[in-house]
């Protein structure tokens, strides 16, 4: 197996463990217009980034939803690593309180947002889950 076939295997892997199926939408959604992507997301992000050691998946997710948080505008991407902070172990607390701590840092309005999203799949999660 190539270097490349190997770090795209243990990207797949690592998001599916990260999100579960959450990302195979946007990952799809974007082979029409931007193959290559879907397969730098994996590779990257997933093969190289997240498998590395230092860090448990909850403290990568509750990075990455403050990175996106600080961004800003990053709604679609929010909303699939807040489902992914859930499926790796975090507690809804968890999250808003991570949002929460953020406020003096970065302000109400882009706390406001992400807690706007995190109020989607919190309650998308409770109604499959009923």
């Amino acid at each position: 197996m190539t270097e490349e076939n190997d770090r795209l295997l243990k990207g797949r892997r690592m998001l599916a463990q990260v999100d579960g199926n959450a990302a195979a939408d946007t990952l799809s959604q974007l082979a029409d217009i931007a193959p290559d992507v879907p397969k730098l997301i994996q590779e990257f992000a997933f093969g190289d980034i997240y498998t590395r050691s230092g860090l448990d998946l909850k403290q990568r997710e509750m990075i990455t939803i403050t990175a996106l948080l600080v961004q800003g505008d990053t709604a679609g991407q929010l909303q699939v690593h807040i489902q992914g902070a859930l499926h790796v172990g975090l507690t809804q607390e968890e999250i808003v309180e991570t949002f929460i701590q953020c406020i003096p840092y970065i302000g109400f309005p882009r706390v406001l947002n992400a807690l706007s999203v995190a109020r989607q799949v919190f309650t998308n999660n409770d109604d499959q889950n009923e």
